[in-house]
């Protein structure tokens, strides 16, 4: 007998119409797909979400198809209030736009699980009415004794099925004393269940792995197993892209859509995100939440860019690609089944690039508030998208501009370190700051290029050249031993705070 004849006779047995062991949407799907994002209301945007929600995104605008926000709030345990709203706000810092959804409208809504309660309450009856879901009365304390004896047993935790044999009596007569009671899905005893997913290929799971999953809570709100289903097939979802956390759900899922008599759409699981040490992303390594990015100063184009490359290639050696470069290049095919580990210091170098690239207004604009916190007056609009631009170059996120803005705003340079005294208190040290002192008294003009060339010209007056001549000026002008050019330091000071420093040092 053939495994998938013994998987149909498993489930004639049981009385539960004939299922198929693997279907596909081709029947469904049109040529223009429908994706959706669905988060749930419990918190911030996780870094994990955002990725998910962009390979939606990018699969549907390369397509040509529709991608529709859903909020699944049924959890309200886990409810956390005007989380929805940050999450859709997040999601549209970083670019994301969707068709349909709340807030947006659309054929197919409501798009907030908690206002589509009938619509699952009138489909877990239409399953116990074909025989295909049970109701449980087991009680909190009887599930944690079930859960105690199976750990005893060095068992798998899982519903002991203690409700799946009640007889027709016994179930009246607890419904008629109104004992709250849940509806748990009928999963077949044998067999198992295969299916193609578009990114780790065919997978089989053997039933006797899957739980008599609750499908309608004691308090008839569903789980995210009977909505996330009822809302895709209603909502004409083609392809499901998620986390690789879902792919255990997955047959549960397939097997609903039997049971109703639904096509399936397609699935395509992500590969996980993961720490440096390969252990899965978690806030105790790391800051986990879009939002922590976002405010620490990482530009949405940076963090996009970096995290679409989470688990994605485009196939050659390429790095940099702009929001509508990726609509154009994604494709599932090149998703990686293998984990992507979140490298922290290459999100740095993607948000470096991207900082350097900004026009000087813009980039003052992210690091005006941390150079007012390092006491830099920013009233002169000008002159702080001039010291922005100067530093763009030593830029990660705009906050590491404070570690340079200290020579302009000191009152003087003083010298700690032993070496750096020595530098400047040396002969040819002290020839070039004289030479310094005294041309810039008669320089007409000041800014970069005219000091430039006097440096030049000092040069040739004292002989000095190389590290002997710019390393003296340098510490006397700023106090540190790198930093932008010396011209454009010295425009941004100013010939009197110039000349006032480069005298305190001559002996």
């Amino acid at each position: 007998m053939s495994r998938k004849f013994r998987i149909r006779s498993a489930i004639y047995i049981l009385g539960i119409p004939h299922m198929h062991t693997q279907r596909t949407a081709s029947s469904m799907i049109s040529s223009k797909p429908r994706v959706r994002f669905a988060p749930s209301p419990t918190g911030a945007l996780h870094v994990g979400g955002l990725r998910t929600a962009l390979y939606n995104y990018l699969f549907a605008r390369r397509q040509g198809g529709t991608l529709l926000l859903r909020i699944e709030d049924t959890d309200r345990a886990r409810y956390v209030a005007g989380a929805a709203e940050k999450l859709a706000e997040t999601l549209a810092w970083a670019g994301i736009t969707f068709d349909e959804g709340p807030g947006i409208g659309g054929d197919h809504g409501p798009y907030v699980q908690s206002e589509r309660s009938d619509l699952y309450r009138a489909h877990a009856m239409r399953l116990l009415e074909e025989g295909k879901a049970y109701r449980c009365f087991c009680t909190s304390e009887e599930l944690e004794a079930a859960r105690l004896r199976q750990a005893r047993s060095q068992q798998d935790s899982a519903y002991d099925r203690h409700c799946r044999t009640l007889t027709d009596e016994h179930i009246t007569e607890r419904l008629d004393q109104n004992q709250p009671h849940t509806i748990r899905l009928l999963v077949p005893l044998a067999g198992e269940l295969q299916f193609r997913d578009l990114i780790r290929g065919d997978v089989a799971i053997h039933y006797d792995v899957i739980d008599d999953q609750v499908l309608l809570k004691s308090d008839g709100l569903p789980t995210y197993h009977l909505a996330n289903v009822v809302d895709d097939h209603h909502m004409e979802i083609t392809h499901v892209i998620r986390g690789e956390e879902w792919l255990p759900s997955t047959p549960k899922h397939l097997l609903l859509y039997e049971y109703f008599g639904w096509t399936p759409p397609s699935f395509a699981h992500l590969p996980l995100l993961l720490n440096a040490d390969r252990t899965k992303l978690s806030k105790r390594q790391g800051d986990v939440a879009v939002e922590d990015y976002r405010a620490a100063g990482y530009l949405p184009e940076a963090l996009v860019n970096f995290i679409a490359l989470l688990g994605w290639n485009p196939g050659d050696d390429r790095e940099l690609f702009s929001l509508q470069e990726l609509e154009q290049s994604f494709t599932l095919d090149r998703v990686s089944k293998a984990g992507a580990v979140f490298d922290i210091e290459k999100l740095k170098w993607f948000n470096a690039q991207y900082l350097r690239a900004l026009p000087p207004e813009t980039l003052a604009e992210y690091c005006g508030p941390f150079m007012r916190s390092a006491g830099f007056d920013t009233a002169d609009s000008d002159r702080t998208a001039a010291v922005a631009s100067a530093f763009a170059a030593y830029l990660t996120i705009p906050s590491d501009i404070v570690s340079h803005l200290r020579f302009l705003t000191i009152s003087q340079v003083t010298f700690e370190d032993e070496e750096d005294i020595d530098t400047v208190s040396s002969y040819d040290a002290q020839k070039v700051l004289a030479q310094f002192a005294y041309l810039t008294e008669t320089l007409d003009t000041w800014n970069a290029s005219s000091v430039k060339d006097m440096i030049k010209d000092i040069q040739n007056d004292t002989g000095v050249k190389g590290k002997k001549l710019f390393m003296p000026l340098r510490l006397a002008l700023t106090g540190e031993r790198h930093g932008p050019d010396i011209g454009l330091i010295a425009e941004l000071l100013g010939r009197d705070a110039c000349l006032r420093r480069i005298r305190s040092q001559l002996v």
